[in-house]
């Protein structure tokens, strides 16, 4: 692991926090989940029937000796649940309410809201949009939020023999075709998330094909109106766009486009990315090319901690992504 994931592994470690797993009955999950009660990581609860997570766990070939595990189905606080997600929605039917709690993915997502565990974690056996799905219907947005984002946690080897840079990527995995006022809350969340996870301040580069006005297009109106918006929201965050990569990340190039660098040009370690081709294109070139370690995506925007995994994860994956998820808490 990176300096940066056993930091997160460390912090992890002296919280003790609850990390419902919906998908108990994978293999992987009871894995991960083994390793994070051994390790002391995290207190991992396992949703599915005994039968189904008793299965997974001989298939991974480790004991469920100590880990908690919760049927969905049975749990005797559905009633309570159903009761919290009808509170929240005045036309809600209970008895409906209540059979949607009962699925795991809704069941993870109504723990987190009734403070029944600290972070949910999904997404090996289900696409992301089940995912975020369940994660709006339970715990929903954080305040000001008009739709949840995710970001990668990039660390990129130094160059001549310098320390490896820490960045936040995003979005990477959610939202296609983001308007200004989705990209200004993607910008608000990864500045959250570089505090909590990088511990610095963050310097939020909105990335273009253009930088200040050597371009004009559509697009760029739509980074420069972006930019308002976040400046209105967030006045104290250092934010700048728009940018090309190069002078987000680079001083000499920064220095060659700009006659006023800012807090941002050169230093950016936020990069929030115009949409979904370019950030996409972006991490994995970044990951492929230059050597990078790529952790995520994790999901922001949320009033609790809830996040992805991708469908092939490993367990090393899942363990990455927990004390990631659970430095933000």
């Amino acid at each position: 692991m990176s300096d940066i994931v056993n930091a997160c592994v460390e912090q992890a470690r002296k919280q003790a926090r609850r990390l419902v797993f919906p998908e108990g009955n994978d293999e992987r999950i009871v894995a991960a989940a083994r390793r994070l009660q051994d390790e002391r990581i995290a207190l991992p609860i396992l949703l599915g029937s005994q039968v189904e997570i008793e299965a997974a766990a001989a298939r991974a070939g480790v004991s469920i000796d100590r880990l908690t595990t919760i049927d969905p189905r049975e749990n005797t606080r559905i009633e309570a649940y159903a009761a919290l997600y009808a509170a929240s929605r005045p036309d809600a039917n209970h008895k409906i309410a209540a059979r949607l709690v009962r699925k795991p993915l809704f069941h993870a997502g109504m723990m987190v809201k009734a403070h029944d565990a600290d972070a949910m974690i999904a997404g090996v056996a289900h696409p992301t949009g089940r995912v975020i799905e369940a994660g709006l219907m339970t715990v929903g947005l954080a305040h000001g939020m008009r739709m949840p984002s995710s970001f990668f946690l990039m660390v990129v080897p130094g160059r001549d023999g310098g320390p490896p840079r820490n960045f936040i990527y995003a979005d990477c995995a959610v939202n296609v075709e983001p308007d200004a006022e989705t990209l200004a809350d993607i910008a608000i969340a990864s500045a959250e998330t570089c505090r909590a996870l990088l511990h610095e301040e963050p310097r939020v580069a909105l990335l273009s094909f253009s930088t200040k006005g050597s371009a004009q297009h559509a697009r760029i109106d739509k980074i420069t109106r972006a930019l308002s918006l976040v400046r209105a929201r967030a006045p104290d965050l250092a934010i700048d766009g728009e940018l090309q990569v190069d002078a987000a990340v680079s001083p000499q190039a920064a220095a060659k486009k700009l006659s006023d660098l800012g807090a941002v040009a050169g230093r950016a370690n936020v990069l929030v990315f115009p949409d979904l081709d370019s950030g996409n294109i972006g991490y994995k070139l970044t990951q492929y090319m230059a050597g990078a370690r790529a952790v995520g995506p994790v999901l922001q925007g949320f009033a609790g901690p809830i996040s992805d995994l991708s469908r092939g994860a490993s367990v090393d994956d899942i363990i990455a992504t927990a004390a990631i998820v659970l430095a933000r808490v």
